[in-house]
């Protein structure tokens, strides 16, 4: 057992027996640790906000919601490992996430161009094919519950990104996914899986040369005030999925889930509603910084992206599924407007 394991492992059962611990009667409240690796002022953060103010209103302070953000408790790469042996109890890691977990399906996400718009991908989260991905976390100990919007991605670097040549040999940053690997390695680019909460340090000190991000993302954790060049892509999406540890979740008295499903419901909602805002003000204030040039592409630039990246989808399809990818594009594609 490393020493990240032990300290999990330690924290689970301090947990436990603290709740033994209490005197016959006491009325404690039931305490949900929500960990996420974001600010507070993105539609995450806000998200996981809401979603404490509607939970401990419902449930009448039955039960009492800590948000950590900012990777406070957990980076990246810990906080799936923490809330599946209890040290957390819920998160909303990126939908990227899920693939070295073995539910590579969720990577279907990642590729490149896949999602039309948001009507489109909403049809997916809100369909069959949705509830089914989320259905495949079960067998992980973990209970998928929402898909909350982040939105579409640009490309940042401290060069014009213009055509898929002028990113050869660029240090791009990418968050664990085999997808996006494949992605930046058919641009040419070199990926570099790196926690979100380096990348910041790593980009001023060029550790690497630029990365990929929502603009929500970049604005609040400072991308741009290291970086030259942003280009408007939208090539991907970033979403996340609220899961909470099953045992857990599980174990809820009867009186109380039902509350707690209403509060995730309405927070879901309200996230995926701010999500759209929160991207073109992050945007605008880029923007207006002076401290980064966005591009936008010509259609011609982007047909170039486009065709340049389609490798990806069959190069990926033995791993995400041949019949996951179809049935994405079939139901996004329903979804168009």
């Amino acid at each position: 057992m490393n020493k990240f394991v032990a300290a999990l492992a330690a924290t689970a059962l301090g947990a436990v027996a603290a709740a033994v611990a209490l005197p016959a009667g006491a009325q404690s409240p039931i305490v949900i640790k929500f960990s996420h690796v974001v600010a507070p002022d993105t539609p995450k953060g806000k998200g996981a906000d809401k979603f404490k103010e509607l939970a401990e209103k419902y449930t009448s302070g039955r039960v009492k919601v800590d948000v950590y953000p900012n990777s406070q408790l957990y980076k990246d790469k810990e906080e799936l490992e923490a809330l599946q042996l209890g040290a957390v109890q819920m998160l909303a890691p990126s939908l990227a996430k899920f693939g070295p977990l073995g539910a590579k399906e969720f990577e279907v996400f990642d590729l490149p161009f896949i999602i039309p718009d948001k009507a489109g991908l909403r049809k997916v989260t809100d369909g069959p094919l949705g509830k089914k991905l989320l259905g495949r976390l079960d067998a992980k100990g973990i209970v998928g519950l929402a898909y909350w919007d982040n939105g579409f991605k640009i490309m940042s670097a401290n060069k014009p990104l213009r055509q898929p040549e002028d990113f050869r040999g660029l240090k791009m940053r990418i968050q664990s996914s085999k997808v996006l690997e494949a992605q930046f390695r058919a641009l040419g680019a070199i990926p570099q899986v790196m926690a979100f909460s380096e990348v910041y340090p790593a980009m001023q000190t060029g550790v690497v040369d630029g990365s990929e991000n929502t603009p929500s993302n970049m604005y609040t954790q400072k991308h741009y005030e290291v970086q030259k060049y942003g280009t408007l892509s939208d090539h991907g999406y970033i979403g996340y999925a609220v899961i909470a540890n099953k045992k857990f979740w599980d174990g809820l008295p009867a009186d109380v889930k039902p509350q707690l499903e209403k509060a995730m419901a309405e927070a879901t909602a309200y996230a995926n509603e701010i999500s759209q805002k929160e991207n073109d003000e992050a945007l605008a204030a880029m923007k207006a910084s002076g401290k980064i040039e966005f591009i936008t592409l010509t259609g011609e630039q982007k047909d170039a992206w486009r065709k340049a990246l389609e490798p990806v989808l069959a190069e990926m399809a033995g791993r995400v599924g041949k019949d996951v990818i179809a049935e994405f594009q079939k139901e996004a594609k329903g979804g168009t407007q």
